[in-house]
């Protein structure tokens, strides 16, 4: 018995075609609506497809050739139809795989706990680059059903924030060696009310330090005012306090603090711009020469992120250590400063949020920076838990 498949675009001219081809001996198998012309069976017309057979008679006067070709069709469609298949399992099989591993085209990148996290760390004025890092960090820690906790996704948030915060403990006090910190920054971030403040945690002491032999040097007296500021604060302290103009100076004053246990270098403020004059600057700052020497760069919790960036690129050639951050009172935005301290791997050492002296300055730890967050709800105990001995341990 022999088989063959006609197609046409309508029931009748497929029957001519077949009653035309086969004769009146040709039996109808099989009857299907089927797409004609396109690209594998796509976008073509509509058609019809009969597949039928042929009696003991009309296969006799048949060629055999006819036979052969009739059979390679049938054996073209059904390759063509299972290749479909395939295809289709395949397409299937990938948008699984996509939606299992977290797509950036699948639902999950605009989660709306995503969204919320992604406004908060905007609005606290994180860098894109920072943003960016966090939310990449959720897709790939948080299965999709797990987004919809969003108090656990923002504790974690907040816990991966305060891992990028790094702390820098104070200078150790030797005797017989006094340690040098020198304060460099741009003008207005308040350098010479943090020398007077830690002047007088040193100088003054506490019931848990005893008060230290202080010295303070200012370069700073091309402004009256400062100059007349740090006199002031000093003579308050009882704490004596020199000004100088060049190395030499420094160099002589130096010579003479070998006693001392510390001495608070008070310097120009300065424009990042004023190539000229930061080199200046560094080249009297060289002259100091002590066994403990960190130089901090003063900079406030105001400043924008690409002005933050330009000041800590200007002031490297200082090697300074660590920051100093002024003026957290005026702020709550602080993610300017810790995404680029955190691109730059740069510690915080001290904390300042206020004029008062001594009282408005601390060492820095994770969770008082954590909690000048805005919008976040921080689990203070989870945070004290967490990050609380960062920085005696550092």
């Amino acid at each position: 018995m022999q088989y063959f498949t006609v197609q046409a675009r309508s029931d009748r001219e497929a029957l001519e075609k077949m009653k035309a081809s086969y004769g009146e001996e040709a039996r109808i198998l099989t009857h299907r609506t089927v797409r004609l012309g396109g690209v594998r069976g796509l976008f073509g017309l509509e058609g019809v497809e009969l597949t039928g057979y042929l009696s003991e008679d009309g296969t006799r006067r048949r060629k055999p050739t006819d036979a052969e070709e009739e059979k390679k069709k049938i054996l073209e469609n059904v390759s063509r139809e299972q290749t479909l298949q395939v295809l289709l399992k395949e397409i299937q099989g990938l948008r699984e795989s996509l939606q299992a591993h977290g797509s950036p085209s699948d639902g999950d990148r605009t989660h709306p706990t995503i969204e919320r996290i992604e406004e908060l760390l905007r609005a606290n004025e994180f860098t894109e680059e920072f943003t960016a890092g966090i939310r990449e960090r959720i897709r790939t820690t948080f299965p999709l059903e797990e987004l919809e906790s969003f108090g656990r996704v923002q504790n974690a948030v907040v816990e991966w924030i305060g891992e990028r915060i790094a702390i820098d403990p104070p200078p150790p006090l030797q005797p017989g060696k006094p340690a040098v910190v020198v304060l460099v920054g741009p003008t207005g971030v308040g350098k010479t009310t943090t020398v007077a403040k830690l002047a007088a945690v040193y100088g003054i002491g506490s019931a848990r330090s005893p008060a230290r032999r202080v010295h303070i040097l200012t370069i700073d007296n091309y402004r009256i005012a400062a100059k007349q500021q740090i006199e002031t604060y000093a003579e308050i302290m009882r704490i004596p306090v020199t000004l100088v103009e060049s190395a030499a100076d420094l160099e002589k004053a130096m010579a003479l603090a070998q006693e001392l246990d510390l001495v608070l270098v008070d310097t120009i403020g300065r424009s990042p711009r004023d190539l000229d004059k930061l080199a200046e600057m560094k080249q009297i700052l060289d002259a100091i020469a002590a066994p403990i020497k960190r130089t901090y760069l003063t900079l406030s919790a105001t400043t924008k992120a690409s002005d933050v960036e330009e000041v800590l690129r200007q002031y490297e050639p200082f090697g300074y250590r660590a920051v100093v951050l002024t003026k957290l009172d005026e702020t709550l935005r602080i993610g300017a400063v810790v995404s680029s301290l955190a691109r730059r791997a740069k510690p915080v050492a001290w904390l300042c949020d206020g004029q008062g002296v001594p009282q408005d300055i601390a060492e820095a730890t994770v969770p008082r920076l954590l909690m000048n967050m805005e919008g976040f709800r921080i689990d203070r105990g989870a945070v004290e838990a967490r990050h609380g001995a960062r920085g005696k341990a550092e």
